[in-house]
C-alpha cells in the first residue's frame, strides 16, 4: 500500500520558503508542455526550460504551462521568477502532502487538490495537483505524467467553442471538472467492490473478506480527506470577488460544487455501509463460533453419562453383580445407546440441534 502520510521531518528547523521536495519521486525527468491559444489559433510544444517565456498582461492569447514531475527545484524556482510567484507558493507545490485549499494573492489564485490514479495493483494512489491561475496564464503541476490534461488539450485542439473563446478561468474550470469527474469513476469502482463483499458476507465470509473491507475503508478515508476540503475550495471559487473569475464562469464553478456535494454524500453512504459490513462480519464470525461451541457442548453432554457408565463398570472390584452375567456386556451397550438416543431426541425437541 502507498503511504497515506508523507514525512515532513526534512523541513524541521528550516526557514519559511525553504524549497525541499516532500513526497515520492514518480518521474525520471520533468516534462514541460506549453500551450498558447485563442479563439482562432492553438499552439502546443514541449520545452526544456521556461527561460524566455515572458507572460505579458497585454497578450490576447492564453498561456498554459503544464509540468509533470516536481523534483526539479531549480526549474520551479525559475517558474516562480518568471510568473512572479511568492516563495511560499513554490514551497507548497513541492510539499505533496498539502490539504486542498485556495489562496488569493491578488494577481493570481493558487489552488491545491488531489487526484487518485491507480497503481499496478489496482489500488488508489493520492497525487497532488497544483493550479496557479493568472490574468492570461495558467500553470498546472502534478507529481507524475498522467491523463489529467489530455481531455482538456483535445478540446483545445479540436473545439473552437467556449473553452477556446474563454479565459483562464474556463481553463481552470476544465481541469477542476476533470478531477471531480474522476471521483465519480472511483466511487463506481467502490460500489462494485461493496456489492461483491456483501455477497461474500451473506455466503461464506473469510479473513480475505475482512482484508478487502479494511482496504476499502482505507481508500475511502483517503478519498474523504481529499474531497471534504475541496467542497470549501470550489465554494469559495463560486463566491469569489477576484477579477480573475468572471461572472459567467461562476455558474460553472457552482456546478462543480454540486458535484462535489454529491461525491461527499456518496462517500458518507459507502463509509456507513463498510462500517456496517465490518459489524456484520464480526457478528457472523461470532455466531459461527457459537454454533461450533453449541455442537461441541451437545456432544460433550451426550458423552458425560456414557463416560460415567464406562467408569463404573471399569472399576476392578471382584464382586460386582453384573460381571458374571452372560448378557451384561450387551445390556450395558443397550443402556448406553438408549441414553444417547433419548438425549439426542430431547435436544432436537428443544431445537438445540
Amino acid at each position: 500500500m502507498p503511504r497515506a502520510v508523507k514525512r515532513r521531518s526534512a523541513k524541521t528547523g528550516l526557514a519559511p520558503g525553504a524549497l525541499i521536495h516532500i513526497g515520492e519521486i514518480h518521474a525520471d525527468k520533468v516534462k514541460i508542455t506549453l500551450c498558447e491559444y485563442d479563439e482562432s489559433s492553438f499552439k502546443e510544444e514541449e520545452v526544456d526550460t521556461l527561460e524566455g517565456l515572458i507572460p505579458s498582461p497585454d497578450r490576447k492569447t492564453v498561456t498554459w504551462v503544464h509540468i509533470d514531475g516536481l523534483q526539479d527545484i531549480r526549474l520551479l524556482e525559475q517558474m516562480g521568477g518568471v510568473f512572479g510567484l511568492h516563495p511560499l507558493i513554490i514551497e507548497d507545490i513541492l510539499n505533496t502532502d498539502q490539504r486542498p485549499k485556495l489562496e488569493d494573492h491578488g494577481d493570481y489564485l493558487y489552488i491545491v487538490l488531489k487526484r487518485f490514479p491507480k497503481n499496478e495493483n489496482g489500488r488508489l494512489v493520492p497525487e497532488q495537483v497544483s493550479i496557479v491561475l493568472g490574468s492570461n496564464w495558467v500553470i498546472s503541476l502534478q507529481e507524475k505524467e498522467g491523463k489529467l490534461p489530455d481531455p482538456v488539450r483535445d478540446r483545445l485542439r479540436n473545439d473552437r467553442g467556449r473553452l477556446r473563446k474563454g479565459g483562464t478561468d474556463d481553463l481552470a474550470h476544465a481541469l477542476l471538472d476533470g478531477i471531480v469527474d474522476g471521483y465519480f469513476s472511483i466511487l463506481d469502482h467502490f460500489g462494485e467492490g461493496i456489492e461483491t463483499l456483501e455477497e461474500e458476507l451473506m455466503d461464506r465470509p473469510s479473513p480475505k473478506t475482512l482484508r478487502a473491507i479494511q482496504l476499502l475503508k482505507r481508500e475511502m478515508i483517503l478519498l474523504r480527506k481529499a474531497v471534504w476540503p475541496l467542497r470549501e475550495v470550489v465554494g469559495n471559487l463560486s463566491r469569489s470577488d477576484s477579477p480573475l473569475i468572471r461572472k459567467l464562469s461562476v455558474l460553472y464553478f457552482r456546478d462543480i460544487s454540486d458535484h462535489t456535494v454529491q461525491v461527499i454524500d456518496t462517500i458518507e453512504i459507502y463509509r456507513e455501509m463498510l462500517s456496517g459490513m465490518l459489524d456484520i462480519y464480526l457478528s457472523t464470525i461470532s455466531n459461527r463460533m457459537n454454533e461450533i461451541m453449541k455442537v461441541l457442548t451437545v456432544i460433550a453432554t451426550i458423552f458425560m453419562p456414557l463416560t460415567f457408565l464406562a467408569g463404573v463398570y471399569g472399576m476392578n472390584f471382584k464382586y460386582m453383580p453384573e460381571l458374571e452375567w452372560p448378557w451384561g456386556y450387551f445390556a450395558l451397550w443397550g443402556v448406553m445407546l438408549a441414553v444417547a438416543i433419548v438425549m439426542l431426541l430431547y435436544f432436537r425437541r428443544k431445537k438445540w440441534l
